[in-house]
């Protein structure tokens, strides 16, 4: 059950629904009602991205539709939304061959208010290979996105991912990856800040199925208002996966009583000599930290969010593309509102 056969098929009872273990915190039948028509066609310009000045080639496409394709070093995969209350689809494949090293800056750009989305991935690093790939996700308050990606990894290849995100009226940003183990080596952040009424859902699932590999997983969030921030991450551990190094981290705070946070942290080990852990922590702001900020003649609104920029910096630093990290730490200030 996905939203991309509903879309294409018609059938409401193809969406997940909370019957779905995985999907029990992102319900999908329950909210649509009916299914928008699909996205025109876009003739006219499109507004340049959040990384436009750091690519040397991009990827866009427009109402589910690819208007542009290039690649080189770093590259920019574009998917923007510009029709209101309106569906659309959208699926790419991206290589990166032996011994080569890539940077995808991909944003999701909601430009159009109510739209339905569902983006699929596939993703391939071949052997010694190495891609570092970071995700905006600006979606409309009232649109539903789905983005799922699936990443397959060859002996020695490393991949690194940042996920942020704003959230939506329902939104999950998916990544399964395929570790052979073999010295391949897996990074997975995410920030998520919500507020209002939005919804994020970062799920991953890393599955070792070789010796010696190594996962780290930090994801930071914040949730106020009457927001919702939903956290599953399950690290499996095949039968003869030994020496496997992998470690999981999710770490929230919710400022507001209405606000929620579901989190769901899995480690599944079949094998002998591993070293895995996993942590997890929900609370609120530091009150004495407030208290103290504020001694200092800075207003609780903006101490508040100089200590949620802080409390995410740790994920925000761990980009390894400079300007990529320049305009995440930037993105991170301008929604919480805190000076630059």
């Amino acid at each position: 059950m996905t939203l991309l056969t509903a879309l294409k098929t018609g059938d409401l009872t193809a969406l997940p629904s909370r019957r779905d273990e995985d999907w029990r915190w992102t319900d999908l039948r329950g909210l649509l009602r009916a299914l928008p028509p699909a996205a025109p066609a876009h003739d006219g310009e499109v507004p340049a991205g959040p990384f436009s000045q750091l690519t040397d080639a991009e990827t866009v496409f427009v109402n589910g539709r690819l208007v542009a394709l290039a690649s080189s070093g770093v590259v920019a995969l574009r998917f923007v939304a510009l029709a209101d209350k309106a569906s659309q689809t959208a699926s790419h494949s991206l290589v990166v061959e032996a011994g080569e090293r890539l940077v995808l800056l991909e944003s999701h750009e909601g430009r159009a208010a109510g739209y339905v989305a569902d983006v699929t991935l596939e993703i391939a690093v071949g052997e010694g290979a190495s891609l570092e790939r970071i995700v905006l996700v600006e979606d409309d308050a009232e649109a539903i996105n789905v983005v799922t990606a699936e990443v397959d990894l060859a002996p020695g290849a490393t991949y690194a991912q940042t996920v942020l995100t704003s959230g939506a009226r329902r939104q999950r940003i998916e990544t399964r990856v395929n570790h052979p183990g073999a010295h391949a080596q897996v990074r997975l952040d995410g920030v998520y800040l919500l507020d209002g009424q939005r919804h994020a859902d970062q799920t991953t699932v890393v599955t070792h199925a070789g010796v010696d590999g190594v996962t780290s997983q930090l994801t930071k969030g914040m949730a106020a208002d009457q927001a919702r921030g939903v956290f599953q991450g399950r690290i499996v551990v095949a039968q003869g996966a030994d020496q496997t190094d992998a470690r999981m981290g999710h770490h929230a705070l919710i400022l507001s009583d209405k606000a929620e946070i579901d989190a769901k942290p899995e480690l599944l080990i079949f094998a002998d000599d591993v070293s895995c852990a996993h942590g997890n922590t929900i609370g609120a702001l530091d009150e004495e930290a407030i208290f103290y900020a504020r001694q200092r003649g800075i207003p609780e609104a903006e101490a508040k969010a100089m200590l949620t920029v802080a409390f995410v910096g740790e994920v925000v630093e761990r980009i390894e593309h400079p300007g990529a990290r320049d305009i995440a730490a930037a993105w991170v200030a301008r929604k919480l509102g805190s000076p630059t």
